[in-house]
């Protein structure tokens, strides 16, 4: 496996420190966040899953604790947007350049709007997937966040 991402780049480019955390991907798996967090020995609410949404036609990144859900009237709330709705697999993949199960919200094709849920800042470290299925960046949430230009917002229910 390729330690070298789009997402990994990106913290480069940021001068934010972070480290690589691997896991074996299971693609049959019934929550892919929940097994990653399993699987690398780490609480659920540490490792973040990485949302493709639509506002519109605007496209934009949810990163929430992978034993939450993320909350769309929230989101489109924090974004102000009127509503917005889960984007289909294939469109996903071909905005963000990641296959599913490896979206990362770090090194996108296209730098899109991202929101962190707030449960992030109560965090020491919180892992986003690093843009390879099986890869894990372990940072800072601020780090994370000025990395990406996030804005956060409480987003994410149980």
């Amino acid at each position: 496996m390729s330690k070298r991402t789009p997402a990994t780049s990106a913290m480069d480019k940021a001068k934010k420190p972070f480290e690589l955390l691997e896991y074996q991907y299971d693609p049959n798996a019934a929550s892919i966040g929940l097994h990653a967090a399993q699987s690398m020995g780490l609480p659920p609410s540490q490792v973040f899953k990485t949302l493709m949404v639509t506002a519109g036609d605007e496209a934009m990144i949810a990163v929430v604790p992978s034993d939450h859900e993320l909350n769309l009237k929230a989101l489109a709330h924090a974004t102000d947007k009127k509503s917005v709705q889960m984007m289909a697999v294939h469109d996903a993949e071909r905005l963000s350049g990641y296959k599913v199960g490896g979206i990362s919200p770090l090194g996108q094709k296209k730098r899109l709007r991202t929101t962190f849920d707030q449960s992030a800042l109560l965090l020491p470290f919180i892992v986003v997937n690093g843009g390879q299925r099986g890869l894990q960046i372990k940072a800072a949430p601020l780090d994370l966040i000025e990395a990406t230009g996030a804005i956060v917002a409480s987003i994410a229910t149980k």
